[in-house]
């Protein structure tokens, strides 16, 4: 199999997080893990700290975490990897109202720039808004 271009994954909440670690921390273990460079991840840092709107807490341990501020990080840090395929697995069904509508138009963007979107979700809602075409199984 080959693939070209980069591929980024979300499948649940938190995975590859280390949970003592800080969040600041695990934004660095999350993108080398993902396969960024350290110098991508300086480059990407505040934007993905902005987006994740976790600024206040960026230095305190992941266990100190809701699950929506780690789904918040995790789909941030995800994101911004300006992957070409981007897999989803109900990371958007955790995190407050105003995080996932967020979400939602960071998806739409990536949709208009030519990705593949692989969602994988419950929420037919969700689904209807972000998809062209629906595979139900």
């Amino acid at each position: 199999m080959t693939i070209r271009g980069r591929v980024a994954s979300l499948l649940e909440v938190g995975t590859g997080f280390h949970p003592e670690l800080t969040g600041r921390e695990n934004i660095y273990l999350g993108g080398l893990a993902a396969g960024m460079t350290r110098g991508e991840i300086d480059d990407r840092f505040d934007s993905i700290v902005s987006f994740a709107e976790l600024d206040d807490v960026i230095d305190a341990p992941m266990r100190t975490y809701s699950s929506g501020m780690a789904s918040s990080l995790a789909f941030s840090v995800a994101s911004s990897l300006d992957p070409d395929i981007f897999i989803i697995d109900e990371a958007l069904s955790t995190g407050d109202a105003r995080f996932k509508v967020k979400s939602i138009e960071r998806i739409r963007k990536m949709k208009g720039d030519d990705r593949a979107l692989i969602v994988v979700s419950h929420a037919l809602k969700v689904l209807r808004e972000i998809c062209d075409e629906i595979i139900w199984m």
